[in-house]
């Protein structure tokens, strides 16, 4: 017979960028770009590159370890590893198996999702949900991705955007329904848009050749200005709705951090919902789209700064291809 209801409390938070730091104006040295453009269009100074043999799986063990040390957690602890990722060490197996070796996690369930920036929220609902079913007490959530393998370095209208990192959680049940972290998660997806932003060549609809190298079609493409127009309506869209259902307000926000991806785009969803600039987190200017990862390496950042603290209530939005979407109004 089960216990009573389960509940969903975060232990740790941790995140990891690599070390090599590529900022405008070494851009400007390979593509015809600048500092001031890239600035004024993006919000972006630098971005964070990972070395030629670091693996996404690497970057996402760094984020891992120091997730469960600020647990206070030990690899006999975690039951599941969950990843969420668009650049996978490679098409087959999972990144979540090579992280698990990493690790020294043997024998525990694991996988892999793919929803790109909205892979914290996505994978938040995921984790709630096996907690809750018991079946699990302690699941490590990494969203990581080595994004420049799969920039295109001579499309000057993408590769300025991009960065590399890797950000995790750990979620642990509990039967308190006072330490309960997870105030609710809405996720959306609608694949007419899925074009919008999309690897083309590499899958089972295009697999590799001669002819999808020399087009280039193993990198992002992304159509920038339906994309912008998109991001801002669903993600308002999406902060509003999961606000009105739990009878909050942006007031009773402490923080809302959005996928960042552009900072016209986190501007003009802060205006949208009239939230205080003092209450919007910003790292796009030091480590560009680290897609799925953003979130929480801007929460790692609040909470490290000391400004996320217990009680704190956090928004986060995120919005990638599919096209996807997702919220969650965590407490901490």
């Amino acid at each position: 017979m089960k216990n009573k209801k389960q509940f969903v409390k975060i232990l740790g938070v941790g995140s990891y960028v690599p070390e090599k730091v590529v900022t405008n104006d070494d851009l400007s040295k390979i593509v015809d770009t600048s500092d001031e453009w890239i600035r004024t269009r993006t919000g972006i100074r630098e971005r964070r590159i990972a070395a030629a043999d670091q693996t996404t799986s690497d970057l996402c063990v760094c984020a891992a370890r120091k997730a469960m040390e600020n647990a206070n957690v030990g690899v006999d602890d975690i039951d599941l590893i969950l990843t969420g990722t668009i650049t996978s060490d490679v098409i087959l197996p999972s990144t979540s198996v090579f992280v698990q070796t990493k690790l020294g996690l043997k024998n525990i369930p694991c996988f892999d999702y793919n929803v790109a920036c909205s892979g914290l929220q996505y994978g938040i609902e995921i984790a709630r949900s096996l907690i809750e079913s018991q079946r699990y007490r302690n699941i490590l959530l990494i969203c990581g991705d080595k994004l420049s393998v799969i920039t295109d370095w001579q499309d000057r209208s993408t590769c300025v955007l991009f960065g590399d990192g890797a950000g995790a959680i750990v979620l642990s049940a509990t039967e308190n329904e006072e330490e309960n972290s997870i105030i609710d998660v809405l996720l959306g997806a609608n694949g007419e848009h899925s074009e919008l932003v999309i690897l083309p060549a590499g899958g089972s609809r295009e697999p590799a050749s001669e002819k999808t190298i020399s087009e280039r079609k193993h990198f992002m493409k992304m159509a920038g200005r339906d994309l912008f127009r998109e991001a801002v309506k669903i993600m308002g869209n999406c902060a509003q709705e999961i606000l009105g259902r739990n009878n909050m307000s942006v007031d009773d926000i402490d923080f809302l951090i959005t996928h960042q991806a552009n900072l016209r785009i986190i501007d003009a969803v802060r205006e949208r919902l009239d939230v205080p600039l003092e209450k919007v987190c910003v790292t796009i200017d030091k480590y560009g789209n680290t897609s799925a990862s953003s979130c929480i390496i801007a929460l790692d950042n609040l909470i490290r700064n000391g400004k996320v603290v217990r009680e704190s209530k956090v928004l986060t939005v995120g919005f990638g291809a599919g096209l996807t979407w997702g919220a969650a109004i965590l407490k901490f």
